[in-house]
């Protein structure tokens, strides 16, 4: 597989910690950015949460260490800049400030040197303390009492910085000048839940469990995640189960979710994902709940 390069040449410096941040760059070093990733003398926490996934974050990355609240570190990290296109931080603006880090000082001192600010929420809003948790909960992604089966708002974030790296790469070829992009964790969340906000994924759905064709069920010796939601896969399903449909409308009855269901309960895994291969059905069978 070929390496991709289409980064290649570009400096990126990285004072952001914890997921979002350290995700961003590790897309960034994929796509052939050369990224330092600058650590605080207590390490950044990722690394005691998930030492695995701290080292597939910051794989290619070179790491150091500097203080930035002491003059030697500020010194070492502006060494740094002055041959950087971008810098990735996840601080609030008022820190970023009080560093001598914010956008307007930068621009000055660094006129080619772009900003890519990771935040909790836009704008003034960024002075608020949030987490992925809350984000999520803000835009209806929590509907229940179970946490979210994954950090959504935090890579949907750090997808949207590398993002932001892209436009600022493309700035700078183009003016020959940085420039700054603020993402928002926020912002990740409520983009993610576009398709609950349009109520596809609510109950009364099509993707949500109203369609027959897209649904959780049990088979014999676990479960089974059908997605036959096109009207070609749908009718496949249907065919192998033994269920007349006259049309689509068919696959919203209780009826056709009670018949599909009792097919699914009577074969195992391994008949399904053979019926799968055999009749073009998309389906993934998984254990049974522990």
């Amino acid at each position: 597989m070929a390496k991709d390069s289409t980064l290649r040449g570009v400096r990126v410096v990285s004072l952001a910690l914890n997921l979002p941040g350290p995700a961003a760059l590790m897309r960034l070093a994929q796509m052939g950015a050369t990224c330092t990733k600058v650590n605080p003398p207590a390490g950044d926490p990722m690394a005691h949460y998930t030492p695995q996934g701290y080292d597939t974050l910051h794989k290619g990355v070179k790491q150091i260490t500097c203080d930035l609240k002491d003059a030697k570190g500020q010194q070492a990290l502006h060494a740094l800049l002055a041959s950087t296109d971008v810098l990735l931080t996840s601080f609030r603006p008022s820190a970023l400030n009080k560093l001598g880090l914010g956008w307007k000082a930068l621009r000055k001192q660094y006129p080619g040197l772009s900003l890519v600010s990771v935040v909790g929420a836009p704008g003034p809003l960024a002075e608020i303390p949030g987490h992925d948790l809350t984000y999520q909960a803000e835009v209806d992604l929590v509907p229940g009492m179970d946490l979210p089966a994954s950090l959504f708002a935090d890579m949907g974030g750090a997808m949207m910085a590398s993002e932001a790296v892209l436009k600022a790469t493309l700035t700078q070829r183009t003016s020959g000048k940085g420039s700054f992009h603020e993402v928002a964790l926020s912002d990740a969340a409520a983009w993610l839940a576009l398709p609950r906000h349009w109520g596809m994924t609510l109950p009364k759905g099509a993707v949500g469990g109203a369609h027959a064709g897209y649904k959780m069920y049990a088979c014999k010796n676990g479960r089974v995640a059908v997605a036959a939601l096109e009207p070609h896969f749908a009718k496949s399903l249907c065919n192998a189960a033994g269920i007349e449909v006259k049309d689509m409308k068919a696959l919203f009855a209780k009826s056709t979710h009670e018949a599909i269901a009792a097919f699914l309960l009577s074969k195992t895994r391994q008949q399904l994902e053979k019926l799968a291969a055999d009749k073009d059905i998309p389906l993934m069978t998984l254990p049974k709940v522990t």
